[in-house]
């Protein structure tokens, strides 16, 4: 079981806080430092200093760490045209080494659109979908040929589908809890899917549908990657985790039914059972940047177990 850590920048994290996580991600033996996508906070926090862009905040991190895996959950498809995305992301992935992954999402968030006078369209999914068949064509494309495309949304003519990531090509990450659409479109672009913050029985159920949909289209079920993202909260006792849970909000008997939360043997026994209906990786959602004794508790009690 891979564990990748998980941070949420918008409700309030400046880039040297993100540095500060990322290398303690990298210095704990975890697999990688992905963030959200967002320009605004959410629920009853000031998020300051204010947002961060993820890619600006990547292609940092990508030239001050050396061994974890970078990437994003979700970038939101609304943000940015696709041929400008797919250059960002390749650009991080040679400034990285070839370590970049790109997680992509429609776009939900309609608030932070109209406070940073973002276009919100109605046909989101369908934007992604063209999206998705821009990017992966462009980075696809031989050397020394050209790239057209002639979609409803997108059109690109003669490009010359440059530059290339460092690793030939990007990981792409689908997630969601659409029962048909989304299958769907992981199924035909996907090296990973992840479902965010969902039970053991939904994730069961939505990890069949990809399946189902993966082999439908020609691939095979296994062939993509199945993750979860989950809330962590983690103590070596009951006050521990009870001062963490309060630090972030939230209620310990919540956190405990829809994260992973309590000791770390309870974690522990809580991935176990997010891997036997088919995850093999769990993005771990770390809400208080400032709690590096949090991460190392995770590390040293948590990852040693189910690595």
């Amino acid at each position: 079981m891979d564990l990748r850590i998980f941070t949420e920048p918008q409700q309030g994290a400046s880039y040297d806080t993100l540095l500060t996580v990322a290398k303690a991600t990298e210095d704990l033996g975890f697999d990688a430092f992905f963030r959200s996508d967002h320009y605004l906070s959410m629920g009853n926090v000031d998020g300051l200093p204010g947002p961060t862009d993820a890619w600006i905040t990547l292609a940092g991190l990508a030239r001050e760490t050396r061994r974890i895996r970078l990437g994003t959950l979700m970038t939101a498809g609304t943000f940015r045209l696709p041929g400008v995305l797919a250059i960002q992301v390749a650009q991080v992935d040679q400034m990285s080494g070839g370590r970049v992954e790109l997680g992509l999402g429609a776009g939900w968030f309609e608030e932070e659109h109209k406070a940073y006078g973002i276009p919100f369209p109605r046909e989101k999914f369908a934007r992604m979908e063209e999206q998705l068949e821009v990017i992966t064509g462009l980075w696809a494309t031989g050397a020394g040929r050209e790239f057209n495309y002639h979609g409803a949304y997108y059109q690109l003519e003669n490009s010359p589908a440059l530059p290339k990531p460092a690793q030939g090509k990007v990981p792409v990450l689908i997630g969601g809890h659409g029962k048909t659409r989304t299958p769907r479109i992981a199924a035909q672009f996907a090296d990973e899917f992840n479902i965010p913050f969902a039970s053991l029985k939904d994730t069961e159920a939505q990890f069949g549908r990809v399946r189902a949909a993966a082999e439908a289209a020609g691939r095979k079920g296994d062939e993509l990657v199945y993750s979860n993202a989950l809330v962590a909260c983690v103590g070596k006792d009951d006050a521990e985790v009870a001062r963490r849970a309060a630090a972030i909000g939230r209620n310990v008997d919540e956190l405990k039914a829809n994260g992973l939360a309590g000791s770390p043997a309870e974690v522990v026994d809580k991935i176990g059972r997010y891997a036997a209906v088919g995850a093999s990786r769990v993005y771990l959602q770390i809400l208080d940047l400032d709690d590096l004794d949090h991460l190392e508790l995770i590390s040293e009690q948590v990852q040693s177990q189910v690595r």
